[in-house]
Parts: C-alpha cells; sequence; structure tokens
C-alpha cells in the first residue's frame, strides 16, 4: 500500500466534500433511513474525488458498493486508492488502463451480481443486457448520468431491447442545467488551458453542438476573450444560439477559421477528414463527449505525413499538408483527462439527484416496468431548496390569493 498516495486521496476528498453541502444532507439522511439496506450497487462512474463522496454516500445506506472507471483516462488514482485503503469500498479503475482492462473491470463489478447499478454512458447496462441477462430478473434499476447514455437506453427502449427501469438523471433539471452547462463550460476550459498554455483572449473558439454542455462552454470561451463559432445539426438550437450573440455556421467553413475546436454533441465524427484537410496550422482539436467518437481520430492519424505524441502532457501532434494539428487527450473527455472534471460544488447536486433516484428505486413496493424513467418532481425540488439553504439563498412562497388565482379560471383581465 502506497501509504502517501492514500493520504492524497483521502485529502483530496475531503476537500472535495467541503463543497458538497447537499450530498452531506443526503448522507445524513441516508444513514437514518437505510434505503439500501442489503442491495449490491455497482457503479461505472469517473472515479473522482466527487465521485468518492458520493460512493461513500451509497455505503453510508446499506449498500454494498463496487465502483469501475467509466473512461480510461479520467481516474485519479491516488482517490481510488483511498477508496480502496480508507473507505472499505472496492474500486477497480486506474488512469490509463486498456480497453482490456476497462471491460475487465466492468465484469468484475457483473460478477458481485447487483440489483441496482449507475452508470456514466450505459457500458455497465449494455454489457449486462448483452452478455449477462441472466441477471435482469433480479434487477431493481440503474441510473444514468450522461446525454450520451441517456440516448443509448432510449434506443434500446425504442428496440424492445432495454429490460430493466432506468432513471435518466442526465435529463433532470438539477443536473443538466447546472451540472451540464456551467461544470462542463468551466472544466472544459481548464483542461484545454492546462494542456495547452494557450491564451483563449482573441483566439476564434468553435464549439460543435448548443446542448446545455455546448452554452456552457460558448459562454465561458466568449467570457475569456474568445470569438465563438456554433455548428449545429439542429435549426432550432441553432437559432438559439446565434440569439444568444454567437457566430452560426457549417462545420466545414468553421474548420477554415478556427483556432480551437472542442466537440460537445454526443455524436459521431463531428469533426473528420474534411474539416482535417481544412484546418489551419497550429489548430487545437479536442472532445467534451462522453465517447471518444465525436473527433474521427483514426482518419486523422491516416491523415497525418508524421506525428509525436505527448509533445506536452495530453497533447498529441499530426502533421497533415505540412500543417501542425494538436489533439488534446488523445480525443477522449479533455475536462477529466486534462483537468479534473466538474467542481465539487456542483457536481453536489447532480450526484445528490443520483443518489436519490437510486434510494427512490430501491423502497419501490412493486417493480418498474423496463422503461427509462425522469426524476421526480419531489426529488428535484428537494435538491434545489437544499442547495439554495447551503448558498443562504432564500425564495418567496405562494399567498393563498396567489394559489386561488393559478388554480382558477373565471379570473381573467
Amino acid at each position: 500500500m502506497d501509504s502517501v498516495m492514500v493520504e492524497n486521496g483521502k485529502r483530496r476528498i475531503e476537500w472535495a466534500e467541503r463543497d458538497m453541502q447537499v450530498l452531506r444532507q443526503v448522507r445524513l439522511q441516508f444513514e437514518k433511513d437505510q434505503p439500501l439496506k442489503g442491495k449490491v450497487l455497482a457503479a461505472v462512474l469517473h472515479v473522482t474525488a466527487e465521485t468518492a463522496n458520493l460512493v461513500r454516500t451509497l455505503k453510508s445506506a446499506g449498500a454494498e458498493v463496487y465502483l469501475a472507471a467509466s473512461n480510461p483516462l479520467s481516474t485519479q488514482d491516488d482517490v481510488a486508492t483511498a477508496l480502496n485503503e480508507t473507505y472499505g469500498i472496492p474500486t477497480f479503475a486506474k488512469k490509463g488502463e486498456s480497453t482490456e482492462e476497462f471491460f475487465s473491470h466492468i465484469e468484475t463489478l457483473i460478477s458481485k451480481r447487483p440489483s441496482l447499478t449507475m452508470d456514466d454512458g450505459a457500458d455497465l447496462v449494455s454489457t449486462i443486457h448483452t452478455k449477462h441477462p441472466e441477471l435482469l430478473v433480479n434487477m431493481l434499476g440503474g441510473t444514468e448520468e450522461t446525454t450520451t447514455g441517456v440516448i443509448r437506453l432510449r434506443a434500446m427502449h425504442k428496440d424492445g431491447a432495454l429490460k430493466m427501469p432506468v432513471v435518466a438523471v442526465n435529463d433532470a433539471k438539477t443536473k443538466n442545467m447546472f451540472d451540464n452547462r456551467y461544470g462542463t463550460g468551466q472544466s472544459t476550459l481548464d483542461g484545454i488551458i492546462r494542456a495547452t498554455d494557450t491564451l483563449i483572449a482573441g483566439k476564434t473558439f468553435v464549439v460543435a453542438g448548443y446542448g446545455w454542455c455546448g452554452k456552457g462552454l460558448a459562454m465561458r470561451a466568449r467570457g475569456m476573450g474568445a470569438n465563438v463559432i456554433v455548428t449545429e445539426i439542429d435549426a432550432v438550437k441553432a437559432l438559439e444560439a446565434a440569439m444568444d450573440g454567437f457566430s452560426v455556421t457549417a462545420m466545414d467553413r468553421a474548420a477554415v477559421v478556427g483556432d480551437i475546436f472542442c466537440t460537445v454533441t454526443g455524436n459521431k465524427h463531428v469533426i473528420r477528414e474534411e474539416h482535417f484537410r481544412a484546418m489551419k496550422d497550429g489548430a487545437i482539436v479536442c472532445n467534451s463527449g462522453h465517447f471518444d467518437v465525436e473527433v474521427d481520430v483514426s482518419a486523422l492519424k491516416k491523415l497525418a505525413s508524421s506525428s509525436r505524441t505527448q509533445v506536452r502532457q495530453n497533447v498529441d501532434e499530426y502533421i497533415v499538408n505540412d500543417k501542425k494539428i494538436y489533439l488534446l487527450a488523445e480525443g477522449r473527455l479533455v475536462n477529466l483527462a486534462a483537468a479534473e472534471g466538474h467542481p465539487a460544488s456542483v457536481m453536489d447536486m447532480s450526484f445528490s439527484t443520483q443518489a436519490l433516484a437510486c434510494a427512490w428505486l430501491a423502497v419501490q413496493k412493486e417493480k418498474l416496468a423496463p422503461a427509462v424513467y425522469e426524476v421526480t418532481d419531489e426529488i428535484e425540488n428537494m435538491v434545489a431548496s437544499l442547495k439554495l439553504a447551503s448558498m443562504g439563498l432564500t425564495i418567496d412562497t405562494l399567498t393563498p390569493e396567489q394559489k386561488e388565482y393559478l388554480a382558477s379560471w373565471q379570473e381573467g383581465t
């Protein structure tokens, strides 16, 4: 055991907990109510200090918790070590693990025969369905915290392939309006700056996708002085970006003028061969979507006449038509591979919603039908109210007269 690594991980976890006051309140309630008592829970999530506080909370609820990484490059090794050695939560993850190790760790979790799952990209749920369907009989349900994962699960449900209930935590207002927007916006820029030490001000910054993540990233990049261009396939979102004051164009045009490119779409090959060919010398390319498919890295490698890995930490250089293109974090999540992910204070809401949704699944009197479920209004309001209280903020309440007015149809102009 590396005692220094354990201590570093413990300090990191404690520092994150300082900004996770809502989750602390949930943990105190869980310790009292024990909603997950006797349940085996498998979680495939980014192994960070914030996640450590989530799984500690789940353990306090009585669950037998097992954790593995949801991305080969996002694990904080000191946190994983501390979870194993100090907190007694079996954690199977290491930064830089191979694809084989990644799926081996998922198989290890499945071997524990979980009745509850937590997923970040739906790899755990999809593996159970395709390779271990016998476990679905006793499955109470799962939660999914990414846009990409929810898309996969809805596709499974549409095809009749989903055989368990899953709560789309990603779609909760207390998650996507804050975690996706403010968390992704800040942490993605943090990853780009740490990797490249580039000045954002004055650069042409291309954001692919204008969902909540894209909105947050575009807003933060503009706030640091960038000229932001948004690319989209959705006419309504493109119009919204334009009315938010951003330039909007197609990627083939943006590729010619962009200095920095970041994908946040949840789709495949958003930046591909024709875009690499058009890019200027010194272009920086990265991804902040969950899977490493948004940037067509294989096409970049084929195009390149030569390449150098790790010209800086998390930066690979490719020569295309005598121009240098810099790929960050191998096309994986730049905010986690090159930085530390979202700040703890915003993950406080996401993980509180996640924990409460898991408890909601566990205490249902009757087994839920296979489907993708929304987070309940009760959970949303509880998390938001606790967060406001932790910030020292108060809001108004309806007067009896206002309640009567809203419930009436007779009174008009």
